[in-house]
């Protein structure tokens, strides 16, 4: 996975007391991960860093969808407000956030029991969302894309007439749609004393279809390559018997739904290259199986 070279400015360090009154000399610790954003640890603060092209009202959406969801879900991990209102202050064009520094690790999801806790606590998270009408999100979010069965990618190997219309098709019938995480994998989450403990990085929150962040979701937590069917059918059993919002969930729905998010993905590693970036043999690796995947498990 190719992180982000975002560095700590000293603008930040000057933000942080001017706009949330923490005066410190503590020495900035990156924290791992971050594709486009960068978060550093500073006492018992996380300071974290976006990409210039993300805007403050999407940062300020996403954000309102965290502190929704924290209001029933101890989990669910929010940005300290600043000074005057908001949680976001522009720092050298980049949208500069601040957030309690949780203790905890990514979790192990080889460990027996994490895919069905981190089940539940989905099924926990979509309730705590269900009631949420945060309005238009102002810039779409990658999960959505083509999640109507529009707009399908200009890529020839992505394209899939037949996906397009089930999707099309399910968007048709009135699905149930409220905010939901939007990225809800093992590094978007911390575990303690063998328990999920927090849910990070709400910057893909969007409104959608329970059902496909579920299936989305079952695939991360059981292997990323869509090659363990009865994981998948166990995760998203767990989500339902937790009591979840999405509706049945058969084998088509899952398998549809992970095609899309597979397609996305391809889509975003495929801009990433347009734009520059140099992926490593691991992340090219990784990307070839996710493609392999799309193709595999096609209905």
């Amino acid at each position: 996975m190719v992180f982000t070279d975002i560095e700590f400015p000293e603008a930040a360090r000057a933000a942080l007391a001017e706009h949330w009154g923490v005066r410190t000399g503590a020495e900035p610790r990156r924290l791992h991960g971050g594709e486009e954003s960068a978060a550093f640890a500073l006492g018992t603060l996380a300071v974290r860093l976006g990409p210039r092209s993300r805007s403050t009202a999407e940062a300020e959406w996403c954000h309102a969808v965290a502190l929704h969801a924290a209001a029933s879900l101890p989990e669910a991990v929010v940005p300290l407000p600043a000074a005057g209102g908001g949680t976001v202050v522009r720092v050298d064009g980049r949208p500069m956030t601040v957030w309690p520094l949780i203790d905890g690790a990514w979790p192990d999801e080889d460990e027996p029991g994490t895919a069905a806790r981190a089940a539940r606590l989905l099924a926990r998270l979509h309730t705590a969302l269900a009631d949420m009408d945060p309005g238009p999100r102002p810039v779409p979010s990658f999960l959505v894309e083509g999640i109507d069965g529009g707009a399908p990618p200009a890529d020839p190997a992505l394209r899939d007439p037949d996906l397009d219309r089930w999707l099309a098709a399910f968007h048709r019938a009135g699905p149930r749609r409220h905010p939901v995480h939007g990225d809800f994998y093992a590094g978007n989450t911390l575990a303690a004393d063998g328990e999920l403990v927090a849910v990070l990085d709400w910057d893909e929150a969007c409104v959608a279809a329970p059902e496909a962040e579920v299936a989305s979701a079952a695939m991360e937590w059981s292997g990323e390559f869509a090659d363990d069917m009865p994981a998948m059918r166990a995760f998203t059993a767990e989500y339902a018997e937790a009591g979840g919002t999405a509706g049945r969930i058969d084998d088509e729905v899952l398998v549809q739904f992970v095609r899309h998010r597979l397609r996305r993905e391809a889509a975003y590693y495929l801009l990433a290259r347009e734009r520059g970036v140099r992926h490593g043999p691991e992340d090219v690796e990784y990307h070839e199986q996710r493609m392999e995947a799309f193709k595999r498990i096609r209905p």
